[in-house]
């Protein structure tokens, strides 16, 4: 079963990107996806000999890169070369190699900085429709904490799915944010008005939130929601800031014609200054489940079958036990696997069911061996 299969990272071998590599291994680990590393060069190099000694030392770090991975067990490719403009190789390379997701380090900044994010970063974002996963200098992937501002758009919709997801695989709080922007005074009469207006705006707000997050499974997750009032991306700065989070995942949407290149303001401001990691998806989730339809053996199914319970997959998580069922209709594990499942769902009645289907087996395979044990003490 594969749910993030392919991370595409780009390691430039700066300073600031030390700790991209290990966070792309850390990732891979929880997900266990496959590491494509690259690097690119520059194509202004006039030089020959410079450019021969460019190339041999990039590949001679990437061969490491390639040998760290495998010696913490991570599944590499062979890694790529390329030659030109970094932001637009890496996203290019992406869409050659079928990437889930473009992992790179937020890029050099200099002390005091407003804005904290390297430009080929935020051109990749702008350009790439493959999600991109952002690592802060000196900052390790430890997800304890992930923050998912959502605008009840179709682009925060999958942003908060990969969210639950990786809360899931984290084991990680996950705080779901949605801010309500109030009116401004200049287009009423009146402060009572305006107090009135924003009042309704936020009691609309609220419900319309609520109704949002009917439509995702959030059984079992340690999560929170928050609505505060204001200014969409001071606030979500100031909840990264309150609640020390670790990762922030956000949606963001394309644009066409001449601006296809910008991103939403509130986007756009957050990722300059984010304090964390962080995750944006335009138009392709991370998360793709992939299940393996060559598994034969109830082990396998049935260890395919928890994790798919464990990552919030009801429904895949129940046929899976159900064609263990299939296989074996005596295997105990998959009536209890079921029951489980339909607990998290809260259908008592179904959950029931598939537990005493499961104990009447087990009691009757239980009653089989004594049987068998008595007749060799009797010899017969």
């Amino acid at each position: 079963m594969k749910l993030l299969e392919k991370i595409l990272v780009a390691h430039d071998f700066s300073k600031s990107s030390e700790n991209v590599i290990s966070s792309a291994i850390e990732l891979a680990k929880v997900f266990q996806s496959t590491i494509v590393p690259i690097h690119v060069l520059p194509d202004d190099v006039v030089n020959e000999k410079v450019r021969t000694m460019l190339n041999d030392t990039a590949l001679t770090k990437l061969d490491e890169t390639k040998t760290l991975m495998k010696n913490e067990g991570v599944e590499s490719e062979k890694p790529l070369l390329m030659v030109g403009s970094p932001h637009e190789a890496i996203v290019r390379a992406a869409v050659d190699v079928n990437a889930n997701l473009i992992l790179l380090g937020s890029g050099e900044t200099k002390k005091g900085d407003t804005f904290r994010l390297g430009t080929t970063a935020e051109r990749i974002i702008q350009k790439s429709e493959k999600p991109v996963f952002v690592i802060k200098e000196s900052v390790l992937l430890n997800v304890h904490h992930i923050l998912c501002p959502v605008d009840f758009s179709d682009a925060s919709k999958r942003a908060l799915k990969n969210a639950v997801t990786m809360a899931r695989r984290f084991k990680s709080e996950l705080t779901i944010l949605g801010v309500c922007e109030l009116q401004g005074s200049a287009w009423f009469a009146s402060e009572k008005y305006t107090e009135k207006e924003n009042e309704l705006r936020y009691i609309l707000h609220k419900e319309e939130f609520d109704s949002f997050l009917k439509e995702f499974n959030l059984t079992g997750l340690n999560w929170t929601k928050e609505i505060p009032k204001g200014n969409p991306a001071e606030e979500i700065l100031s909840v990264i800031s309150r609640k020390m989070i670790d990762l922030l995942v956000m949606g963001t949407t394309g644009r066409s014609g001449l601006n296809r290149l910008l991103m939403g303001s509130v986007t756009e401001k957050v990722i300059r200054e984010v304090p964390c990691s962080f995750l944006t998806l335009k138009s392709e989730d991370v998360i793709k489940l992939q299940l393996d339809t060559d598994i034969k053996d109830l082990e396998n199914l049935d260890r395919t079958a928890m994790q798919l319970m464990n990552d919030g997959f009801y429904e895949e998580a129940i046929s899976q036990f159900k064609i263990c069922l299939n296989i074996n209709n005596m295997h105990v594990p998959a009536y209890f696997g079921i029951a489980k499942v339909y607990e998290k769902l809260n259908d008592p009645l179904k959950a029931e069911l598939y537990r005493k289907q499961g104990l009447e087996i087990k009691d009757k395979m239980w009653y089989t061996r004594v049987e068998e044990e008595v007749r060799k003490l009797r010899g017969s």
